[in-house]
């Protein structure tokens, strides 16, 4: 008899596992587990960039690296809002990611070799291809680069931004002198007071800043010259593999959608698409979703809520006036390019 229950329990218990969703049981993602049980991604964003991520005036952070961590919550919740948004500096942004008190680093962080070997952690795909820049007053009369020998430069510390100047003056046999801050309000106060000649980071980021000058943006010129390559991306912890697949593929899917030609509007037109690739993509067919351990529909429901990348980036940066350039599609012109999502 006691045989017998004790068959009986465990193909209850079989039964049970069986009907139970497949995230009850875990995805295989400690991470994604987590923010599961937590209810909410914890996403590391700037402390204010304008077009990356900025609070707008009822307090709700826009930007194309907001919209990346609404993404990623569209994909495990179906809920673009259920989003921590961690406001992290140059210095504490891998600290909070390697600590675990985020979950994603998206914060117009640039991809390099040295990061990604020994910070223990995995660039997704870029997101912004950038480069170093220089924004300087009308009234100086600077018009290139060239002509900042001597300068003095407000950069912040620990940034790769610190190294592209230190290379760019030294190929160009010129000197400067570096005005290291951390704080941006206070890096932006020094810049706009006089006390340096020119304050230097990601060109888009500059933009940004003279736009939201408003009535005073005339009395800035950001300069032609782009010394650095700058990829932007963002950053997870090695060693959950399929939390880094969920975190690529938000983004390759948005790409997949905007070469598909299917937006945030339209989206529900293509319910009846015949072609496999949409199919696929809007969780009409396959188990690409339950794959990654969320659900089939996880990217009609990033598509729907925050859209597709273009929409995200035209959503960000057409009011700055920043062109999209390289970040246009592989087929447009550009290098944002998706693998095959089948």
């Amino acid at each position: 008899m006691m045989r017998s229950m004790l068959c009986g329990a465990w193909l209850l218990a079989g039964v049970v596992a069986a009907a139970a969703p497949a995230h009850a049981q875990g995805s295989g993602s400690p991470t994604l587990d987590a923010v599961r049980q937590r209810g909410q991604l914890a996403c590391g964003v700037t402390t204010g960039v304008a077009g990356f991520s900025l609070p707008d005036s009822k307090g709700v952070e826009q930007g194309i690296d907001a919209d990346g961590c609404r993404a990623i919550a569209a994909a495990i919740f179906g809920d673009a809002n259920k989003v921590k948004y961690v406001p992290l500096n140059t210095e504490n942004r891998f600290t909070a990611l390697q600590s675990g008190e985020i979950d994603v680093l998206i914060r117009e962080t640039t991809w390099t070799l040295g990061r990604e070997s020994s910070l223990g952690a995995l660039f997704g795909p870029i997101t912004f291809y950038d480069g170093t820049g220089f924004l300087v007053k009308a009234s100086a009369g600077v018009k290139s680069a060239k002509e900042l020998d001597g300068a003095t430069i407000c950069v912040q510390p620990g940034t790769s931004t610190e190294l592209a100047i230190a290379d760019y003056f030294h190929r160009s046999n010129m000197k400067f002198t570096p005005i290291e801050i951390q704080n941006l309000q206070e890096i932006l106060g020094a810049f706009f007071s006089g006390r340096c000649d020119a304050y230097s980071t990601d060109s888009s980021a500059l933009a940004g800043i003279r736009y939201q000058q408003g009535d005073k943006a005339k009395d800035y010129v950001l300069l032609p010259d782009i010394i650095s390559k700058e990829p932007l991306a963002p950053m997870v912890r090695k060693g959950d593999d399929k939390w880094f697949d969920l975190v690529r593929w938000t983004t390759y899917a948005q790409l997949t959608a905007e070469e598909d030609g299917v937006t945030g509007k339209n989206i529900d037109s293509f319910a009846n698409s015949e072609n496999p690739d949409i199919r696929k993509l809007l969780g009409l067919e396959g188990d690409l979703g339950k794959s990654m351990g969320v659900d089939n529909k996880w990217a009609y429901n990033i598509i729907k809520q925050v859209g597709n990348f273009g929409e995200m980036f035209d959503r960000a940066f057409q009011p700055m006036g920043v062109p999209r350039g390289l970040n246009k599609l592989w087929n447009q012109g550009g290098l944002e390019y998706a693998p095959p999502m089948r």
